[in-house]
């Protein structure tokens, strides 16, 4: 079985029954494997963890870097939207839920460190930008706990807001 299974069996446990229920053993079970052959990619029940959160950063710099845009900002934007728009918020919430240890944690504050401080110099309106990065967060975050918040003519008007606020202040 493939590494990315054992993930997705285990982001699959934790959306349906919770923290408490991600143990080594109903991994392999919803996975339909050994314990021993999880283990074999998966040395514990924190390395799981610490996988999942850096396959969900690699996943965002992904959908990040697929957007158009001329900055960096612009991108984290439409990748934002993306995400919420696709569902994914709810596997984030899930995975950084279930793990209570701020050293499984580390790879998301230093990718959190990144998204926000990248390009920031070289936007053109350097504030701006920064808070329609904070922006994309707040809206990851309520997606992630109430996805029917957003509607599609709600996201529209945010990101309609968003992009005004992206647009270089004029030369006076």
């Amino acid at each position: 079985m493939r590494r990315d299974e054992l993930l997705d069996a285990a982001e699959d446990l934790l959306c349906d029954q919770g923290a408490a229920a991600l143990t080594l053993s109903a991994v392999a079970d919803r996975a339909g494997v050994s314990k021993g052959g999880l283990l074999y990619h998966f040395s514990s029940k924190e390395t799981l963890i610490k996988a999942m959160v850096e396959r969900l950063i690699d996943d965002f710099d992904q959908l990040m870097a697929a957007q158009p845009g001329d900055t960096y900002t612009e991108r984290y934007l439409t990748a934002t939207l993306a995400a919420v728009r696709s569902g994914r918020l709810r596997r984030w919430a899930v995975v950084t839920g279930a793990s209570g240890n701020l050293f499984l944690l580390a790879p998301l504050r230093e990718a959190m460190t990144r998204w926000h401080r990248d390009e920031l110099r070289g936007e053109p309106d350097p504030l701006a930008s920064q808070v329609v990065r904070l922006a994309c967060e707040g809206l990851w975050d309520v997606a992630s706990h109430d996805p029917e918040l957003n509607t599609e003519s709600d996201l529209q008007a945010l990101e309609a807001r968003l992009r005004s606020l992206l647009k270089p202040p004029p030369v006076s």
